[in-house]
């Protein structure tokens, strides 16, 4: 449970139930990560400071999607990986197929982190990721 009149994130509930949507219906599950500092994936497969990873059962090994992290080891380019997703810079999932699914906001934590050293977009002008469908918002 979490402190006296702070109620706990949706957002781990609905990325685990759209999770269990695209298995349940054959689809590959995808995840959007802004990439920053707790964020533990490729850098060589980071772009625009986003990755999008497959974590359906066939691509992503001991999966474990709890309140604040996602763990799980994937190949790249034949190579097991260990990654490290926090669930604050998780911004979308949807299936791969059909492009059905949820993208949230941005969470301050994903948000200080990414945008932090010179040079780095300015937070109140985000840059559009590519090649993601258009989803729906929640807050």
């Amino acid at each position: 449970m979490s402190a006296v009149g702070e109620p706990t994130s949706t957002k781990p509930y609905l990325l685990r139930a759209v999770y269990e949507w695209c298995v349940d219906n054959g689809y590959t599950p995808q995840i959007a990560v802004l990439v920053d500092a707790g964020t533990r994936v490729p850098a060589e497969h980071v772009r625009d400071g986003e990755i999008v990873l497959n974590i359906g059962p066939l691509a992503a090994n001991r999966l474990k999607m709890g309140n604040d992290i996602i763990e799980c080891s994937a190949r790249f380019s034949g190579v097991a990986r260990d990654l490290v997703i926090p669930v604050a810079a998780v911004t979308a999932i949807y299936a791969r197929e059909t492009g059905q699914g949820m993208s949230f906001d941005r969470e301050k934590a994903a948000e200080t982190s990414a945008h932090d050293g010179a040079g780095a977009p300015d937070p109140k002008d985000p840059q559009k990721p590519r090649n993601r469908p258009a989803l729906r918002r929640i807050k």
